[in-house]
């Protein structure tokens, strides 16, 4: 998927010296509403990376840069510290295209 930062990504440093990168993509769509008018709209999109690619998101990546994303999707669940149950998909991106200077 191509899409846009909207924010700078997250950087996660584990204990072991792995590193996780995070960050949101926006992609955006257009549809007709029932008058004929063009709706452009936003979606946002969970991505998550790891491994080597982590050190290119964290030198080169920023809030506003159009990049390619692509991987694998997936859900997971976690409880809140109030006990609410909360579902995620995230985007586990193996490959990454810079596409804006």
């Amino acid at each position: 998927m191509i899409g846009r930062l909207g924010q700078d990504p997250e950087i996660i440093n584990f204990k072991d010296g792995n590193k996780m990168a995070k960050f949101s993509l926006a992609t955006d769509d257009s549809y007709k509403d029932k008058d004929g008018n063009k709706v452009e709209r936003a979606n946002w999109h969970n991505i998550v990376v790891r491994g080597g690619l982590v050190n290119v998101v964290e030198n080169y990546i920023t809030k506003g840069k159009e990049i390619a994303v692509e991987g694998k999707l997936t859900n997971r669940s976690y409880e809140t510290k109030e006990g609410e149950k909360r579902y995620v998909t995230e985007i586990i991106c193996n490959e990454l295209l810079m596409l804006s200077k």
